[in-house]
């Protein structure tokens, strides 16, 4: 059981790591234009997402899938970016209904491009063999789930109280903060090693 919870503490820490907060920006541009109502669309997309990073990690593990760090360094702020933008343009449609197949579809990818970002540290951190590491990388994404939902809920109660108290508009609330994610993702694109090459 103690083994179960460093490994889950680990996931928790990964998603709520304050210095590496690109993951709980990804999950505000994800939630931000759902409400309470929708809460089953939005677990079922962490899910997605968790189930792309555990991919990820289990291809890595095996040694099926090896990239290098600094392409997906600059891979995941473009995720962020993208998740944004699709915020920007779709704010206040009523048709969002017609393309959540795709958004299933692109944060499940989007999942497998964050996993890969921690491949290499989780590869670090586990011994022995590959098929050893397939029950420390399922605890692990469960600790990933559980943190991805408590920034979610956090999220949906932030929007909660600013549509309510505050009388924004859900498309106002969504514009405003998938500005503010992209105010802090272009600076780390910019800055992303990849330019020096």
């Amino acid at each position: 059981m103690s083994e179960f919870w460093i490994y889950f503490q680990i996931g928790l820490k990964h998603v709520l790591d304050i210095n590496a907060y690109d993951h709980v920006l990804f999950l505000i541009a994800l939630a931000v234009p759902f409400s309470f109502n929708d809460w089953k669309r939005v677990i079922l997309l962490v899910t997605l997402f968790t189930i792309g990073h555990t991919m990820a990690l289990m291809l890595s593990v095996f040694g099926i899938v090896t990239i290098k760090v600094d392409v997906v360094e600059f891979l995941i702020p473009i995720t962020i970016l993208l998740t944004a933008l699709f915020n920007l343009f779709t704010a206040g449609k009523s048709s969002k209904k017609e393309s959540i197949n795709l958004v299933f579809f692109i944060t499940l990818f989007f999942g497998i491009i964050h996993g890969l970002g921690f491949s290499n540290y989780f590869k670090s951190i586990l011994g022995g063999t590959a098929s050893s590491k397939v029950l420390p990388l399922s605890e692990f994404a469960l600790g990933i789930e559980a943190a991805q939902i408590v920034v979610v809920f956090v999220v949906l109660v932030l929007s909660y109280i600013v549509q309510t108290i505050f009388r924004f508009s859900k498309r106002d609330w969504t514009l405003v903060m998938s500005a503010f994610v992209i105010g802090i993702v272009v600076p780390m694109i910019i800055e992303s090693e990849i330019w020096n090459k």
